[in-house]
């Protein structure tokens, strides 16, 4: 492994912390006004489900990037997209929804900083990269498991 040629903007940083607003919000529209309900956990499933696809990108980007970077992270990277598309068929089909797919992608979005911690050890990520992704998916993850609860 090389090591990090940068480090991260502070501007990632705010732009990063500032998309758990979303999640939050959804929450807060919980707590605030039960008429709120399905806008808040249907708002909220698929903000969990567009940012869970979007780590997929990001893996299969700094993949991109890397020379040469392990096979595993291109099925890493597309897992995530799928997973949501997957999570989604219930509703779609009429069966128990949201609390079953709003658990699958906070379990998931948990889960995933383990991607980027074993991307770690075979490429290059910016210094603080790996913090910044457990903060966040940690942060969306409870978020998305709070709503699953409601």
């Amino acid at each position: 492994m090389t090591e990090p040629a940068t480090s991260l903007d502070p501007l990632v940083k705010w732009l990063g912390y500032a998309g758990l607003l979303p999640q939050l919000l959804a929450v807060a529209m919980l707590v605030d006004d039960a008429s709120f309900r399905w806008i808040a956990i249907a708002g909220g499933y698929g903000y969990a489900a567009f940012i869970f696809s979007f780590l997929g990108g990001v893996w299969w980007g700094l993949a991109l990037n890397a020379a040469p970077a392990p096979r595993w992270i291109y099925l890493a990277a597309v897992a995530p997209s799928l997973i949501a598309l997957a999570s989604y068929l219930p509703w779609t089909w009429g069966w128990d929804w949201p609390a079953p797919s709003l658990w699958i992608l906070a379990i998931g979005l948990l889960l995933s900083p383990l991607v980027d911690r074993a991307l770690g050890k075979t490429i290059a990520l910016p210094n603080g990269w790996l913090r910044l992704r457990v903060h966040l998916s940690t942060g969306l993850g409870l978020l998305t498991a709070a709503l699953a609860f409601a």
